[in-house]
């Protein structure tokens, strides 16, 4: 296939307007899930609106790398414009492999294990297809328009990107670990997280997934993947101050001295 040069601006411009937009929105109102579901809310259970709203994200990518022939294999139009790039294609490879290990762990391991409210139908809309469309224009980008020297692989970007998606990637999950046992199965209440990096945070698990996506565009040194990392900041990033100032209202003894996002903004 080759580079959708035009596609692949334009969706990233979309990401970054979309999620200015998105932020300056939730200025003004909560995102209806979690807790701010309205009780007439149409929902679906939490564990089949998380796979289906997250394995896009998983599925596109990889359908695209299995249908992508290696450069120089065959004898088309990009064959020649690719043939002395084989070398990279360890890089790209890896750094898709890198996107869809995150979607992976959301799709078929953190959705089967959420203790969840249902999420709205809408929502669950609207995620499937913006992960639709986030995969394909991250997996099109790095397997059909990404170029890396040889040298990419020993590059400080690519190590120092890899450190923070791995990071935060292990934040995110021990951070889940803990809002999962917060609760018995069954129960709705709302109880202070405490333990990992929720001492210092009060949306740890948000501030570990904006630190993969951080990493990914650090490593992928892109447009699309910095566009992705932008959104993910300004659609996360909100939610992670509204939980800050719910838990403040909730819990009179409620630490004041935890940030609602990273600890040097405040």
């Amino acid at each position: 296939m080759e580079c959708r040069d035009a596609a692949v601006s334009s969706l990233s411009w979309a990401l970054i307007v979309g999620g200015a937009a998105f932020m300056l929105h939730q200025t003004r109102s909560h995102t209806q899930y979690g807790r701010y579901v309205a009780a007439e809310a149409c929902c679906c259970p939490a564990r089949l609106g998380w796979f289906l709203q997250e394995v896009p994200a998983f599925l596109l990518p990889l359908l695209l790398l299995l249908l992508t022939e290696e450069p120089g294999r065959t004898g088309d139009r990009t064959g020649d414009r690719t043939g002395d790039r084989t070398g990279d294609r360890t890089g790209r490879t890896l750094l898709l492999c890198t996107f869809m290990l995150h979607y992976f762990h959301r799709s078929f391991i953190y959705a089967f294990l959420t203790r969840g409210r249902p999420v709205p139908l809408p929502i669950v809309l609207a995620a499937a297809i913006f992960c639709s469309l986030n995969g394909f224009l991250q997996g099109h980008h790095l397997l059909h328009c990404a170029q890396f020297e040889h040298s990419w692989l020993r590059d400080a970007r690519l190590a120092a990107g890899f450190l923070l998606f791995v990071v935060g990637m292990i934040v995110n999950i021990h951070s889940d670990h803990i809002l999962r046992g917060l609760r018995r199965p069954g129960e709705t209440v709302y109880r202070i997280p405490y333990g990992g990096m929720f001492e210092f945070v009060s949306g740890a698990n948000f501030f570990g997934e904006i630190l993969e996506w951080c990493g990914f565009a650090l490593a992928s040194w892109s447009l699309p993947a910095t566009a992705f990392a932008f959104f993910t900041v300004c659609s996360i990033g909100p939610r992670a101050y509204q939980h800050h100032r719910d838990y403040q209202q909730r819990f009179e003894d409620y630490p004041r001295s935890r940030r609602a996002l990273i600890p040097f903004i405040l």
